[in-house]
Protein backbone atom coordinates (compact mmCIF):
# COMPACT_ATOMS: atom_id res chain seq x y z
CA UNK A 1 0.00 0.00 0.00
CA UNK A 2 1.39 3.41 -0.94
CA UNK A 3 2.06 5.60 2.04
CA UNK A 4 0.47 8.56 0.26
CA UNK A 5 -2.83 6.76 0.89
CA UNK A 6 -2.01 5.94 4.49
CA UNK A 7 -3.61 8.23 7.05
CA UNK A 8 -3.17 8.31 10.78
CA UNK A 9 -6.01 9.23 13.12
CA UNK A 10 -5.87 12.55 14.87
CA UNK A 11 -5.41 11.81 18.54
CA UNK A 12 -7.63 13.32 21.20
CA UNK A 13 -5.21 15.19 23.52
CA UNK A 14 -7.19 14.04 26.55
CA UNK A 15 -10.26 14.91 28.52
CA UNK A 16 -10.44 18.33 30.20
CA UNK A 17 -8.42 18.37 33.41
CA UNK A 18 -6.63 15.14 32.56
CA UNK A 19 -3.22 15.21 30.84
CA UNK A 20 -2.73 12.85 27.92
CA UNK A 21 -0.96 9.59 28.60
CA UNK A 22 2.73 9.71 27.64
CA UNK A 23 3.46 8.27 24.22
CA UNK A 24 5.44 5.03 24.06
CA UNK A 25 9.17 5.33 23.35
CA UNK A 26 8.74 4.41 19.69
CA UNK A 27 6.59 7.53 19.24
CA UNK A 28 9.03 10.02 20.75
CA UNK A 29 10.50 12.51 18.30
CA UNK A 30 12.90 15.33 19.15
CA UNK A 31 13.28 18.28 16.79
CA UNK A 32 16.68 19.98 16.83
CA UNK A 33 18.12 23.25 15.63
CA UNK A 34 21.82 22.30 15.70
CA UNK A 35 24.58 24.57 17.00
CA UNK A 36 26.42 26.54 14.35
CA UNK A 37 28.46 29.72 14.00
CA UNK A 38 25.91 32.47 13.47
CA UNK A 39 28.64 35.07 13.86
CA UNK A 40 31.96 35.34 12.00
CA UNK A 41 35.15 35.02 14.08
CA UNK A 42 36.09 38.39 15.51
CA UNK A 43 32.47 39.55 15.73
CA UNK A 44 31.41 37.46 18.72
CA UNK A 45 30.15 40.59 20.51
CA UNK A 46 27.26 40.73 18.02
CA UNK A 47 25.65 37.78 19.84
CA UNK A 48 24.55 40.21 22.54
CA UNK A 49 22.12 41.97 20.20
CA UNK A 50 21.09 39.41 17.58
CA UNK A 51 17.82 37.57 17.10
CA UNK A 52 17.24 34.36 19.09
CA UNK A 53 13.70 33.61 18.00
CA UNK A 54 12.80 29.91 17.85
CA UNK A 55 12.43 28.01 14.59
CA UNK A 56 8.85 28.38 13.40
CA UNK A 57 9.36 25.40 11.11
CA UNK A 58 10.07 23.10 14.04
CA UNK A 59 7.12 24.50 15.99
CA UNK A 60 4.80 23.69 13.09
CA UNK A 61 6.24 20.18 12.66
CA UNK A 62 5.98 19.43 16.37
CA UNK A 63 2.35 20.54 16.40
CA UNK A 64 1.53 18.42 13.37
CA UNK A 65 3.04 15.16 14.64
CA UNK A 66 1.49 15.69 18.08
CA UNK A 67 -1.94 15.66 16.45
CA UNK A 68 -1.08 12.21 15.10
CA UNK A 69 -0.17 10.69 18.44
CA UNK A 70 3.55 11.37 18.65
CA UNK A 71 5.34 12.93 21.62
CA UNK A 72 7.51 15.77 20.31
CA UNK A 73 10.05 17.92 22.07
CA UNK A 74 12.34 20.67 20.78
CA UNK A 75 16.01 21.52 21.33
CA UNK A 76 17.14 24.99 20.23
CA UNK A 77 20.87 24.44 20.70
CA UNK A 78 22.08 28.04 20.54
CA UNK A 79 19.37 29.37 22.82
CA UNK A 80 20.03 26.57 25.31
CA UNK A 81 23.80 27.13 25.09
CA UNK A 82 24.43 23.56 23.92
CA UNK A 83 27.34 22.48 21.77
CA UNK A 84 27.37 19.24 19.77
CA UNK A 85 28.14 17.09 22.80
CA UNK A 86 25.47 18.87 24.84
CA UNK A 87 22.84 18.17 22.19
CA UNK A 88 23.88 14.53 22.00
CA UNK A 89 23.68 14.18 25.78
CA UNK A 90 20.19 15.68 25.84
CA UNK A 91 19.05 13.35 23.07
CA UNK A 92 20.50 10.27 24.75
CA UNK A 93 18.68 11.17 27.95
CA UNK A 94 15.37 11.44 26.06
CA UNK A 95 16.05 8.28 24.02
CA UNK A 96 13.67 9.13 21.14
CA UNK A 97 12.90 6.83 18.23
CA UNK A 98 13.20 9.73 15.78
CA UNK A 99 15.31 12.89 15.65
CA UNK A 100 14.41 15.64 13.19
CA UNK A 101 17.13 18.19 12.44
CA UNK A 102 16.50 21.43 10.57
CA UNK A 103 19.38 22.37 8.30
CA UNK A 104 20.71 25.67 7.11
CA UNK A 105 23.88 25.33 5.05
CA UNK A 106 26.05 26.63 7.89
CA UNK A 107 24.71 23.97 10.26
CA UNK A 108 25.17 20.83 8.16
CA UNK A 109 28.54 19.80 9.58
CA UNK A 110 27.35 20.20 13.16
CA UNK A 111 24.24 18.16 12.39
CA UNK A 112 26.36 15.41 10.86
CA UNK A 113 28.58 15.30 13.95
CA UNK A 114 25.51 15.08 16.19
CA UNK A 115 24.19 12.22 14.06
CA UNK A 116 27.47 10.27 14.17
CA UNK A 117 27.80 10.53 17.94
CA UNK A 118 24.12 9.85 18.57
CA UNK A 119 24.17 6.70 16.44
CA UNK A 120 26.97 5.31 18.60
CA UNK A 121 24.83 5.73 21.72
CA UNK A 122 21.42 4.97 20.17
CA UNK A 123 22.03 2.73 17.14
CA UNK A 124 18.34 2.37 16.30
CA UNK A 125 17.50 6.07 16.24
CA UNK A 126 16.27 7.40 12.89
CA UNK A 127 17.83 10.73 11.82
CA UNK A 128 15.49 12.81 9.65
CA UNK A 129 16.73 16.08 8.16
CA UNK A 130 14.87 18.91 6.46
CA UNK A 131 14.89 22.67 6.14
CA UNK A 132 16.12 25.22 3.57
CA UNK A 133 19.44 23.51 2.82
CA UNK A 134 17.76 20.16 2.17
CA UNK A 135 15.06 21.70 0.01
CA UNK A 136 17.67 23.09 -2.38
CA UNK A 137 20.38 20.43 -2.10
CA UNK A 138 18.84 17.18 -0.88
CA UNK A 139 20.61 14.78 -3.25
CA UNK A 140 24.04 16.34 -2.77
CA UNK A 141 23.66 16.39 1.01
CA UNK A 142 22.46 12.80 1.33
CA UNK A 143 25.32 11.62 -0.88
CA UNK A 144 27.86 13.56 1.14
CA UNK A 145 26.52 12.76 4.63
CA UNK A 146 25.47 9.11 5.06
CA UNK A 147 24.97 9.92 8.76
CA UNK A 148 21.48 11.13 7.85
CA UNK A 149 18.89 8.39 7.29
CA UNK A 150 16.28 10.29 5.28
CA UNK A 151 15.55 13.85 4.17
CA UNK A 152 12.16 15.53 3.89
CA UNK A 153 12.16 17.96 0.97
CA UNK A 154 10.04 21.12 0.91
CA UNK A 155 7.21 21.87 3.32
CA UNK A 156 7.43 19.20 5.96
CA UNK A 157 4.15 18.85 7.85
CA UNK A 158 2.29 16.40 5.62
CA UNK A 159 5.38 14.66 4.27
CA UNK A 160 6.76 13.98 7.75
CA UNK A 161 3.50 12.35 8.86
CA UNK A 162 3.62 10.08 5.79
CA UNK A 163 7.24 9.21 6.54
CA UNK A 164 6.61 8.34 10.19
CA UNK A 165 3.65 6.18 9.20
CA UNK A 166 5.81 4.31 6.71
CA UNK A 167 8.61 3.77 9.22
CA UNK A 168 6.19 2.44 11.84
CA UNK A 169 4.61 0.09 9.32
CA UNK A 170 8.03 -0.99 8.04
CA UNK A 171 7.11 0.10 4.53
CA UNK A 172 9.78 0.90 1.92
CA UNK A 173 10.87 4.52 1.62
CA UNK A 174 10.20 4.47 -2.11
CA UNK A 175 6.48 4.65 -1.27
CA UNK A 176 6.87 7.90 0.74
CA UNK A 177 6.35 11.21 -1.04
CA UNK A 178 8.81 14.12 -0.84
CA UNK A 179 11.75 12.26 0.69
CA UNK A 180 15.36 11.66 -0.35
CA UNK A 181 17.50 8.78 0.91
CA UNK A 182 20.33 6.36 0.13
CA UNK A 183 19.47 2.91 -1.18
CA UNK A 184 22.27 0.48 -2.02
CA UNK A 185 24.70 3.38 -2.14
CA UNK A 186 22.58 5.37 -4.62
CA UNK A 187 20.63 8.54 -3.83
CA UNK A 188 16.90 8.20 -4.42
CA UNK A 189 14.45 11.12 -4.61
CA UNK A 190 10.69 10.62 -4.52
CA UNK A 191 8.17 13.00 -6.12
CA UNK A 192 6.86 15.70 -3.84
CA UNK A 193 3.38 16.50 -2.58
CA UNK A 194 1.08 19.20 -3.93
CA UNK A 195 1.69 22.46 -2.10
CA UNK A 196 -0.53 23.17 0.87
CA UNK A 197 -2.87 25.94 -0.28
CA UNK A 198 -4.86 26.17 2.95
CA UNK A 199 -2.61 27.16 5.82
CA UNK A 200 -5.57 27.57 8.17
CA UNK A 201 -5.72 23.77 8.46
CA UNK A 202 -2.33 23.68 10.15
CA UNK A 203 -2.41 23.29 13.94
CA UNK A 204 -1.23 26.16 16.08
CA UNK A 205 2.58 26.19 16.44
CA UNK A 206 3.70 24.27 19.54
CA UNK A 207 4.99 27.24 21.52
CA UNK A 208 4.14 25.32 24.69
CA UNK A 209 7.07 22.97 24.05
CA UNK A 210 9.63 25.75 24.40
CA UNK A 211 11.10 26.15 27.90
CA UNK A 212 10.92 29.74 29.16
CA UNK A 213 8.96 30.97 26.16
CA UNK A 214 8.80 33.78 25.20
CA UNK A 215 11.28 35.49 27.56
CA UNK A 216 14.08 33.08 26.68
CA UNK A 217 13.87 33.85 22.95
CA UNK A 218 14.57 37.58 22.51
CA UNK A 219 14.36 39.23 19.11
CA UNK A 220 17.19 41.41 17.81
CA UNK A 221 17.76 44.55 19.86
CA UNK A 222 15.67 47.57 18.80
CA UNK A 223 13.48 45.44 16.52
CA UNK A 224 10.59 45.88 18.96
CA UNK A 225 9.44 48.43 21.51
CA UNK A 226 8.21 46.22 24.36
CA UNK A 227 8.84 42.56 25.09
CA UNK A 228 7.92 39.71 25.18
CA UNK A 229 8.14 39.11 21.43
CA UNK A 230 6.99 36.21 19.24
CA UNK A 231 7.12 35.42 15.53
CA UNK A 232 4.37 34.48 13.08
CA UNK A 233 4.58 33.61 9.38
CA UNK A 234 1.29 34.84 7.93
CA UNK A 235 2.10 33.48 4.47
CA UNK A 236 4.41 31.17 2.57
CA UNK A 237 6.09 31.50 -0.79
CA UNK A 238 7.62 34.28 -2.88
CA UNK A 239 6.96 34.79 -6.62
CA UNK A 240 10.08 36.90 -7.19
CA UNK A 241 13.45 35.57 -8.27
CA UNK A 242 16.21 37.66 -6.72
CA UNK A 243 19.45 35.99 -7.77
CA UNK A 244 20.96 35.85 -4.27
CA UNK A 245 17.93 34.10 -2.76
CA UNK A 246 16.89 30.46 -2.59
CA UNK A 247 13.13 29.87 -2.37
CA UNK A 248 13.18 26.07 -2.63
CA UNK A 249 11.34 25.34 0.61
CA UNK A 250 8.07 27.22 0.06
CA UNK A 251 8.25 27.86 -3.69
CA UNK A 252 6.98 30.71 -5.82
CA UNK A 253 3.26 30.39 -5.08
CA UNK A 254 2.18 32.73 -2.28
CA UNK A 255 -0.31 31.22 0.17
CA UNK A 256 -1.78 32.99 3.18
CA UNK A 257 -3.34 32.31 6.50
CA UNK A 258 -6.74 33.96 6.58
CA UNK A 259 -6.87 37.25 8.51
CA UNK A 260 -9.09 35.49 11.04
CA UNK A 261 -6.43 32.82 11.68
CA UNK A 262 -3.63 35.38 12.01
CA UNK A 263 -5.73 37.33 14.49
CA UNK A 264 -6.42 34.12 16.42
CA UNK A 265 -2.67 33.46 16.67
CA UNK A 266 -2.01 36.99 17.90
CA UNK A 267 -4.71 36.79 20.57
CA UNK A 268 -3.47 33.36 21.67
CA UNK A 269 0.09 34.61 22.07
CA UNK A 270 -1.01 37.60 24.11
CA UNK A 271 -3.50 35.82 26.34
CA UNK A 272 -1.40 32.68 26.91
CA UNK A 273 2.13 34.06 27.02
CA UNK A 274 1.78 37.80 27.54
CA UNK A 275 3.35 38.61 24.15
CA UNK A 276 3.30 42.34 23.39
CA UNK A 277 4.96 42.49 19.98
CA UNK A 278 4.69 40.26 16.89
CA UNK A 279 7.38 39.89 14.24
CA UNK A 280 5.77 38.76 10.99
CA UNK A 281 8.62 36.91 9.32
CA UNK A 282 7.08 35.95 5.96
CA UNK A 283 8.72 37.34 2.84
CA UNK A 284 5.66 39.17 1.55
CA UNK A 285 3.32 40.14 4.36
CA UNK A 286 1.82 42.81 2.09
CA UNK A 287 1.37 40.57 -0.95
CA UNK A 288 -2.38 40.88 -0.39
CA UNK A 289 -3.51 44.33 0.71
CA UNK A 290 -7.05 42.99 1.09
CA UNK A 291 -5.94 40.49 3.74
CA UNK A 292 -3.71 43.04 5.43
CA UNK A 293 -6.52 45.57 5.63
CA UNK A 294 -8.94 42.97 7.00
CA UNK A 295 -6.45 41.97 9.72
CA UNK A 296 -5.92 45.62 10.65
CA UNK A 297 -9.68 46.15 10.89
CA UNK A 298 -10.01 43.13 13.20
CA UNK A 299 -7.23 44.45 15.44
CA UNK A 300 -8.82 47.90 15.60
CA UNK A 301 -12.36 46.60 16.21
CA UNK A 302 -11.20 44.27 19.00
CA UNK A 303 -9.03 46.83 20.76
CA UNK A 304 -6.10 44.36 20.81
CA UNK A 305 -3.12 46.18 22.31
CA UNK A 306 -0.14 44.77 20.43
CA UNK A 307 2.53 46.29 18.25
CA UNK A 308 3.91 44.42 15.26
CA UNK A 309 6.51 44.50 12.50
CA UNK A 310 6.53 43.02 9.02
CA UNK A 311 8.51 42.71 5.80
CA UNK A 312 7.42 44.23 2.50
CA UNK A 313 8.66 45.03 -0.98
CA UNK A 314 8.92 48.71 -1.84
CA UNK A 315 6.36 48.28 -4.62
CA UNK A 316 3.65 46.97 -2.26
CA UNK A 317 3.18 50.00 0.01
CA UNK A 318 0.90 52.97 -0.55
CA UNK A 319 -0.10 55.81 1.82
CA UNK A 320 -3.62 54.49 2.45
CA UNK A 321 -2.62 50.99 3.58
CA UNK A 322 0.29 52.40 5.59
CA UNK A 323 -2.07 54.69 7.49
CA UNK A 324 -4.35 51.75 8.36
CA UNK A 325 -1.38 49.61 9.40
CA UNK A 326 -0.09 52.33 11.70
CA UNK A 327 -3.48 52.66 13.38
CA UNK A 328 -3.53 48.88 13.94
CA UNK A 329 -0.16 48.84 15.70
CA UNK A 330 2.42 48.47 12.92
CA UNK A 331 5.70 49.69 14.40
CA UNK A 332 8.28 48.82 11.73
CA UNK A 333 8.51 47.62 8.13
CA UNK A 334 11.62 45.89 6.80
CA UNK A 335 12.43 46.56 3.15
CA UNK A 336 14.96 44.54 1.15
CA UNK A 337 16.74 47.59 -0.26
CA UNK A 338 20.04 45.68 -0.83
CA UNK A 339 22.08 48.49 -2.45
CA UNK A 340 22.16 52.19 -3.29
CA UNK A 341 23.17 51.39 -6.88
CA UNK A 342 20.60 50.74 -9.60
CA UNK A 343 23.26 48.77 -11.48
CA UNK A 344 23.67 46.35 -8.58
CA UNK A 345 19.89 46.06 -8.12
CA UNK A 346 19.49 45.23 -11.81
CA UNK A 347 22.19 42.56 -11.62
CA UNK A 348 20.33 41.04 -8.64
CA UNK A 349 17.06 40.86 -10.65
CA UNK A 350 15.41 42.87 -7.86
CA UNK A 351 12.54 44.27 -9.98
CA UNK A 352 12.91 47.53 -8.04
CA UNK A 353 14.95 50.68 -8.35
CA UNK A 354 16.31 53.43 -6.13
CA UNK A 355 13.56 55.89 -6.98
CA UNK A 356 10.80 53.50 -5.98
CA UNK A 357 12.64 52.62 -2.78
CA UNK A 358 12.96 56.28 -1.83
CA UNK A 359 9.25 56.86 -2.37
CA UNK A 360 8.28 53.82 -0.27
CA UNK A 361 10.51 54.91 2.61
CA UNK A 362 9.12 58.44 2.57
CA UNK A 363 5.54 57.20 2.62
CA UNK A 364 6.39 54.86 5.48
CA UNK A 365 8.07 57.65 7.43
CA UNK A 366 5.13 60.00 6.86
CA UNK A 367 2.77 57.32 8.20
CA UNK A 368 4.77 57.24 11.44
CA UNK A 369 6.15 53.72 10.87
CA UNK A 370 9.85 52.92 11.29
CA UNK A 371 11.81 51.77 8.25
CA UNK A 372 14.35 48.97 8.57
CA UNK A 373 16.72 48.74 5.62
CA UNK A 374 18.17 45.36 4.64
CA UNK A 375 21.38 45.63 2.60
CA UNK A 376 24.01 43.34 1.07
CA UNK A 377 27.68 44.32 0.75
CA UNK A 378 30.08 42.68 -1.68
CA UNK A 379 27.68 41.43 -4.36
CA UNK A 380 29.30 40.66 -7.75
CA UNK A 381 29.88 43.94 -9.54
CA UNK A 382 30.42 45.84 -6.28
CA UNK A 383 32.98 48.64 -6.61
CA UNK A 384 34.18 51.53 -4.47
CA UNK A 385 31.68 53.69 -6.37
CA UNK A 386 28.69 51.43 -5.64
CA UNK A 387 29.74 51.17 -1.98
CA UNK A 388 29.73 54.97 -1.74
CA UNK A 389 26.32 55.08 -3.42
CA UNK A 390 25.00 52.70 -0.78
CA UNK A 391 26.54 54.77 2.00
CA UNK A 392 24.92 57.94 0.62
CA UNK A 393 21.60 56.20 0.07
CA UNK A 394 21.50 55.05 3.69
CA UNK A 395 22.46 58.49 4.98
CA UNK A 396 20.02 60.49 2.86
CA UNK A 397 16.82 58.51 3.49
CA UNK A 398 14.57 58.02 6.55
CA UNK A 399 15.96 54.65 7.59
CA UNK A 400 15.64 54.05 11.33
CA UNK A 401 17.58 50.80 11.63
CA UNK A 402 19.59 48.71 9.19
CA UNK A 403 21.00 45.23 8.67
CA UNK A 404 24.09 44.95 6.49
CA UNK A 405 24.70 41.38 5.33
CA UNK A 406 27.99 40.12 3.95
CA UNK A 407 27.22 38.70 0.51
CA UNK A 408 27.07 34.92 0.69
CA UNK A 409 26.59 32.82 -2.47
CA UNK A 410 24.24 30.23 -0.98
CA UNK A 411 24.02 26.86 -2.73
CA UNK A 412 20.64 26.71 -4.43
CA UNK A 413 20.60 30.39 -5.37
CA UNK A 414 20.99 31.44 -9.03
CA UNK A 415 24.05 33.58 -8.23
CA UNK A 416 25.87 30.53 -6.84
CA UNK A 417 25.73 28.80 -10.20
CA UNK A 418 26.63 32.05 -11.99
CA UNK A 419 29.80 32.39 -9.91
CA UNK A 420 30.97 28.80 -9.80
CA UNK A 421 29.41 27.17 -12.85
CA UNK A 422 27.91 24.39 -10.75
CA UNK A 423 25.14 23.84 -8.24
CA UNK A 424 27.44 22.42 -5.54
CA UNK A 425 31.06 22.72 -4.45
CA UNK A 426 32.93 21.51 -1.38
CA UNK A 427 33.47 25.00 -0.02
CA UNK A 428 33.00 26.75 3.31
CA UNK A 429 29.54 25.44 4.20
CA UNK A 430 30.36 26.03 7.87
CA UNK A 431 30.79 29.76 7.22
CA UNK A 432 27.65 30.44 5.17
CA UNK A 433 25.78 32.55 7.70
CA UNK A 434 25.75 35.99 6.06
CA UNK A 435 28.38 37.16 8.53
CA UNK A 436 31.46 35.98 6.59
CA UNK A 437 32.81 37.27 3.30
CA UNK A 438 33.40 34.08 1.31
CA UNK A 439 33.83 35.81 -2.03
CA UNK A 440 35.18 39.21 -3.04
CA UNK A 441 34.51 41.19 -6.24
CA UNK A 442 37.34 41.85 -8.67
CA UNK A 443 39.87 44.31 -7.33
CA UNK A 444 38.90 43.90 -3.66
CA UNK A 445 40.05 41.74 -0.79
CA UNK A 446 38.02 40.39 2.09
CA UNK A 447 39.83 42.67 4.55
CA UNK A 448 38.96 45.72 2.42
CA UNK A 449 35.32 44.67 2.31
CA UNK A 450 35.36 44.19 6.08
CA UNK A 451 36.65 47.73 6.60
CA UNK A 452 33.88 49.09 4.35
CA UNK A 453 31.38 46.96 6.27
CA UNK A 454 32.39 48.53 9.59
CA UNK A 455 32.58 52.00 8.07
CA UNK A 456 29.03 51.89 6.68
CA UNK A 457 27.57 50.69 9.96
CA UNK A 458 29.45 53.27 12.01
CA UNK A 459 28.64 56.12 9.63
CA UNK A 460 24.95 55.26 10.02
CA UNK A 461 24.73 54.78 13.78
CA UNK A 462 27.26 57.43 14.88
CA UNK A 463 25.35 60.34 13.37
CA UNK A 464 24.15 62.71 16.14
CA UNK A 465 20.54 62.32 14.99
CA UNK A 466 20.69 58.54 15.25
CA UNK A 467 22.56 58.59 18.56
CA UNK A 468 19.90 60.86 20.04
CA UNK A 469 17.11 58.71 18.60
CA UNK A 470 18.50 55.51 20.13
CA UNK A 471 19.25 57.21 23.43
CA UNK A 472 15.62 58.31 23.60
CA UNK A 473 14.39 54.85 22.50
CA UNK A 474 16.54 53.12 25.12
CA UNK A 475 15.26 55.38 27.89
CA UNK A 476 11.67 54.87 26.76
CA UNK A 477 12.04 51.08 26.41
CA UNK A 478 14.77 50.02 28.90
CA UNK A 479 14.51 46.38 27.79
CA UNK A 480 17.32 47.14 25.36
CA UNK A 481 19.69 48.88 27.78
CA UNK A 482 21.51 45.91 29.30
CA UNK A 483 21.95 44.11 25.98
CA UNK A 484 23.33 47.28 24.42
CA UNK A 485 25.77 47.83 27.29
CA UNK A 486 27.16 44.30 26.95
CA UNK A 487 27.48 44.76 23.20
CA UNK A 488 29.39 48.05 23.47
CA UNK A 489 31.83 46.75 26.08
CA UNK A 490 32.64 43.65 24.01
CA UNK A 491 32.88 45.69 20.77
CA UNK A 492 35.39 48.06 22.36
CA UNK A 493 37.44 45.11 23.54
CA UNK A 494 37.45 43.49 20.08
CA UNK A 495 38.45 46.76 18.42
CA UNK A 496 41.26 47.34 20.90
CA UNK A 497 42.62 43.82 20.40
CA UNK A 498 42.60 44.31 16.64
CA UNK A 499 44.55 47.58 16.88
CA UNK A 500 47.10 46.19 19.33
CA UNK A 501 47.66 43.12 17.15
CA UNK A 502 48.50 45.24 14.11
CA UNK A 503 45.31 44.44 12.18
CA UNK A 504 44.44 48.14 11.92
CA UNK A 505 40.99 47.73 13.42
CA UNK A 506 39.86 44.91 11.12
CA UNK A 507 37.63 42.68 13.24
CA UNK A 508 37.49 39.69 10.92
CA UNK A 509 39.67 37.09 12.62
CA UNK A 510 42.42 35.62 10.49
CA UNK A 511 41.79 31.98 9.64
CA UNK A 512 44.89 30.37 8.15
CA UNK A 513 43.02 27.13 7.52
CA UNK A 514 40.53 28.76 5.17
CA UNK A 515 41.19 30.68 1.98
CA UNK A 516 38.83 33.63 1.96
CA UNK A 517 40.50 35.56 -0.83
CA UNK A 518 38.76 36.20 -4.15
CA UNK A 519 38.14 32.99 -6.07
CA UNK A 520 39.72 32.61 -9.48
CA UNK A 521 37.33 30.82 -11.76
Amino acid sequence: MAVAQHSLPVVDPGAPGRPPAPAPAHRRIVFVTPPYDRISPGYEFVREVTNQSPSLGLLHLAAEVREHGYEPSIIEADVAGLDVDGVVAALVETAPRYVGITLFTVGVWGAAEISRKLKRALPDVVIIVGGPHISSMSRETMARFPEFDVAVVGEGEEALVHLLAALEADQPLRSVPAVCYLENGEVQSNPGLPINRNLDHLPMPAWDLLPNFPEGYPAAIYDFPRSPVATIAASRGCPFHCKFCDTSTFGAKVRHYSPEKVFELMVHLQETYGVRHILFVDDLFLASKVRTRKLCEMILESGLKMTWSCTARVDTVKPDILETMKQAGCWEISFGLESGSNEILKSMDKSADIERSVQAMRWTHEAGIRTKGLFILGYPGETLETIEKTRDFIRDNPITIMNLTKFTPYPGSPIYKDLYGTTIRDDHWQKMNGMNFLWAPDGMTVDELDRHYQSILLSFYQRPRMMWYYTHLTLRYPTHLFRLARFLVKYAGAKTRSLLSGRKGVLLAADPATDLNPVDE
